[in-house]
């Protein structure tokens, strides 16, 4: 599992301007059930999602198509970790400990 912690590196004006297509690009990743929650930091400087369910490559893919990165108005931050317990509506989730 993954946590995404975005902070934004220009003003928020550019990053509100751009808020729009950063939503579409989530919807699409919640619909593909990569995207399990999201939403922004207080205060105000960036947002933070948890995802699931594919590796460290395709989670890199996937931020590298975030309208945020393409316009370059953030930085994300990839935190990966083993889910070993979770709510049951994470079960599909979780992770066993590497050997």
């Amino acid at each position: 599992m993954f946590v995404l912690e975005l902070t934004y590196t220009a003003p928020v004006e550019r990053v509100d301007a751009l808020i729009p297509a950063h939503v579409e690009w989530l919807d699409a990743q919640y619909a593909a059930g990569v995207f399990l929650a999201s939403g922004r930091k207080n205060p105000r400087d960036g947002g933070v999602i948890l995802a699931g369910g594919v590796g460290r490559e395709e989670i890199e893919k996937i931020v590298a198509t975030d309208p945020f990165t393409v316009e370059g108005v953030c930085a994300y931050r990839i935190v990966e970790f083993y889910a070993t317990k979770s709510v049951d509506g994470l079960a599909p989730f979780r992770d066993e400990l590497p050997a």
